[in-house]
Parts: structure tokens; C-alpha cells; sequence
């Protein structure tokens, strides 16, 4: 069984690793470089960016992250996630340690803070044609993609909440904060066409 990690240094891992499950792979806790080695993807889930980007140094998982991406490694980035891959953040700390990687514009905590959170449900062709439902907690938002970037997915005022760069995927949401697991099902058809695109 294919197995996809969930970094485990803040954020909801035991709710990714339930939709991992439900997807059909097997998701594995990841919180030293070692452990990636053996995984065809990773999440990152949500949390505090700069707070996560400080501990990813302080596990040594920053610059073998960077180098993965750089290899072509899928990671999947939801709210805090999406930060981190981000290749530019606006309102971001003095010390804001993060992956890069795509080529967005990311800005922190646009929808507010915590009393602003809210649910929506959105057109989203790569994962079917019923709609997707997403949570959004003190989120981020696109503010801007390169010409590299497929938008996946908007706000009916047309805002970008989630985009694919090749191997990356994010989302400015939770999608293991509901029960539809077909993004994370999407994302491990990314991982094994990753590792094996001739199947694809």
C-alpha cells in the first residue's frame, strides 16, 4: 500500500491521516528527515506558519523539504500548508521559515481571525462534480498565481482558494475537517503518478 506521510509537528494530524485512510493509502506521523524517504507524498496540515516553519528547522526537516520539492516531491499544503509552499507571503513575520516552491501569493489571515471561520461549498472539477466542502479557519488566500499555476478552485466572488503546481498542491482550507475525503483522494493520485507516470 502506498503510503503518504502527515507532518506531525502542529495541526490536524489525526484528521488527515483518517482521510489518507479513506483514500485507500496508508498515511504515516512524519516529524524527522529520515521518515521521508519512504513516503510518495506529503501533507502539511494546517496550524501557526511561522510557528511550523520554526520547528521544521528545529527538526532539520527545512532544507531536505526544500530539496524534495525542488526534486519534484508532491507536498499538499492546507491553510498554514499553503503558507509554507507559498514562493512569496505577504504580512509574513520577521522570521518567517518556509518550503516555497510555487509560485503564488499568499496572504496570511485574510478572512480574519478565528470568529470570521466559515464553511462553504465549491465548484471544484478536479475532484467531481458535486460540490466540495471546505472549512476555512483564520485562512490565507491566492492573492496571486504564476503562469505555472492551475487555479482548482474559487470562492463564488471569485477569490483562489486552491491551486496545483505540478508535484504541490494547497488549499486555503480544511478538507479533513469534513467528510468528503476526495481531495486527499486526489492527492494520492498525484503521489502515484509521481512515482510511476507510465501508469498514468
Amino acid at each position: 500500500m502506498m503510503r503518504i506521510g502527515v507532518l506531525a509537528l502542529q495541526g490536524d494530524v489525526r484528521e488527515h491521516s483518517r482521510m489518507l485512510a479513506e483514500a485507500g493509502v496508508e498515511p504515516v506521523s512524519v516529524k524527522w528527515p529520515r521518515e521521508l524517504a519512504a513516503l510518495a507524498g506529503l501533507i502539511i496540515p494546517g496550524g501557526e506558519s511561522t510557528t511550523i516553519g520554526k520547528l521544521l528547522r528545529r527538526f532539520d526537516l527545512l532544507a531536505p523539504l526544500q530539496q524534495a520539492v525542488r526534486e519534484g516531491f508532491p507536498v499538499y499544503g492546507t491553510c498554514a500548508g499553503m503558507i509554507l509552499l507559498a514562493d512569496r507571503v505577504e504580512g509574513a513575520g520577521v522570521d518567517q521559515p518556509t518550503i516555497g516552491g510555487m509560485d503564488l501569493t499568499v496572504r496570511r489571515n485574510a478572512f480574519g481571525r478565528q470568529r470570521e471561520s466559515f464553511e462553504a461549498d465549491l465548484d471544484m472539477p478536479a475532484v467531481g462534480d458535486r460540490p466540495l466542502p471546505a472549512v476555512f479557519i483564520r485562512a490565507p488566500l491566492i492573492e496571486e498565481v504564476g503562469p505555472e499555476v492551475e487555479v482548482l478552485a474559487r470562492l463564488p466572488d471569485g477569490r483562489v482558494v486552491a491551486a496545483r503546481q505540478a508535484n504541490l498542491l494547497v488549499t486555503s482550507f480544511h478538507p479533513e475537517l469534513t467528510n468528503d475525503a476526495r481531495l486527499h483522494g486526489y492527492f494520492a493520485a498525484m503521489c502515484a503518478a509521481a512515482r510511476d507516470p507510465a501508469a498514468v
